[in-house]
């Protein structure tokens, strides 16, 4: 879909070109003959981009370049004049021009002036959205992250993410480091690059150098077909390297060179092309303790680690539980279409004593489980499919569904039985020491 365009030019043969022109090339045209039109027009809808002739019969261009900002914040202005200075030039780009055209004019430079504008306009929404999405996160109404150490992490988000420089992003498996890489590229000057992503543990290890920097065709044995390699396929974009402990260190010396020289040699080529994207790496090992092991070279380690990102696990920040178990049930009940208006009291005290060994993640699945499961509006603590106790990380392995609406089942008879067993038995049509197995296996609490 094309944008709406703006003209507003006192001199009726240029309106009228200038709207033809943007009509045959798909845009949809909109006209002001005058300052007085131009005005009327700011109490309607938002166009895309403005056209403003400076020299207007009932007013200076330059004074309304202002007041359109101010009532369309993102519409994006190119300024045409017939009388070009140096300084109106200036003064317009201060008064929120996004460019200064002079007339008469080529056609073809103010089209491509125009996208220019558009695009502009599109990638400033896109990262307003994004920076929203952020302040959300750790922002004073109420917040996904309430934890001072995850919103020192946005706050370093939104403070490195429009630069291209390398970041490494540390924390157990399930903190959410995909997440947080997925932002700093959608936030990034490499944007509208694309985000190619590799696990470095999940290639074998005779195949993950071709995968990276491409390789010619019959450079090793069964070698069939030639690989682009995925640095070619990020160009002008980001390489997400999850893992990255976990690539071979000989490897890892190459990629060093690639990152200092920006220059890539494919597997058996004779020549090397240059090479443009950020670099962001992932793992959930202590780096000082994958250097000493010898698992993670340590000049790779400086140049990779610029900014470094430490995502805390849950145990650690159970300010976070309760803002992220919500956010987690509004998103699934809505997809579920059920409604539910949220967790019981004892619920979240279960929720947040609990230690969460699989971090994020673990707590989503048992949030999207606990939604298909659960008959009620609320979420009580039955409806969870663990248990809290002194070691509640070794209490409970991960339940299937259906073992957790049996163990959901039998403890909510439990509890309507005042915990008498053998009422509970008879009610669920079971033997009295199937149930002290179950209740046992399931680790619930009888009384």
């Amino acid at each position: 879909m094309k944008e709406t365009v703006m003209v507003v030019e006192d001199v009726a043969e240029v309106r009228h070109f200038v709207s033809h022109i943007l009509d045959s090339e798909g845009y949809y045209p909109l006209v002001a003959a005058d300052a007085a039109e131009l005005k009327q027009a700011l109490t309607g809808p938002q166009p895309d981009i403005v056209l403003l002739d400076l020299g207007l019969p009932d007013g200076d261009g330059l004074d309304l370049l202002p007041l359109i900002k101010k009532q369309w914040p993102t519409t994006q202005v190119i300024v045409l004049t017939g009388n070009a200075t140096f300084d109106a030039a200036i003064e317009a780009t201060k008064r929120g021009a996004y460019h200064f055209q002079t007339k008469p004019f080529d056609t073809k430079n103010l089209l491509i002036s125009i996208e220019r504008a558009a695009e502009y306009k599109r990638l400033t929404e896109e990262t307003g959205a994004l920076r929203k999405a952020l302040s959300t996160m750790s922002g004073d109404d109420s917040p996904v992250f309430q934890s001072a150490a995850m919103k020192a992490v946005v706050r370093t988000v939104e403070r490195v993410a429009s630069s291209n420089v390398p970041v490494l992003i540390t924390g157990e498996s399930g903190t959410g480091k995909e997440v947080i890489a997925d932002l700093i590229h959608a936030l990034s000057s490499c944007s509208k690059g694309p985000l190619v992503k590799i696990n470095c543990a999940a290639l074998p290890r005779d195949l993950i150098e071709s995968e990276l920097f491409g390789s010619i065709e019959g450079v090793s044995p069964g070698s069939k077909e030639h690989r682009e390699g995925l640095f070619r396929r990020c160009e002008g974009g980001s390489l997400l390297l999850d893992e990255i402990c976990e690539m071979p260190v000989d490897t890892q010396s190459k990629l060093l060179r690639v990152i200092q020289e920006k220059e890539v040699h494919p597997i058996g080529g004779r020549t090397s092309y240059k090479t443009d994207c950020r670099i962001i790496a992932l793992t959930n090992r202590k780096p000082e303790e994958a250097i000493k092991e010898g698992k993670l070279r340590e000049d790779l380690f400086y140049r990779i680690s610029t900014v470094t990102l430490h995502l805390p696990p849950l145990r650690e920040r159970r300010e976070d539980i309760l803002p992220l178990a919500a956010t987690f049930l509004r998103r699934y009940a809505a997809q579920e279409g059920r409604t539910i208006e949220g967790f019981s009291p004892a619920a979240k005290e279960k929720l947040r004593l609990y230690d969460w060994p699989g971090n994020v993640r673990q707590l989503q699945n048992e949030v999207q489980r606990t939604v298909l499961i659960s008959e009620n509006q609320l979420i009580g603590e039955f409806d969870l499919s663990f248990s809290v106790g002194a070691n509640s990380e070794s209490d409970v392995e991960e339940l299937t569904l259906l073992e957790a609406i049996e163990r959901n089942t039998i403890a909510r008879v439990l509890k309507e039985t005042g915990g008498n067993k053998v009422e509970t038995a008879k009610r669920l049509g079971i033997g009295r020491q199937t149930l002290y197995n179950k209740i046992k296996i399931y680790n619930i609490e009888a009384s």
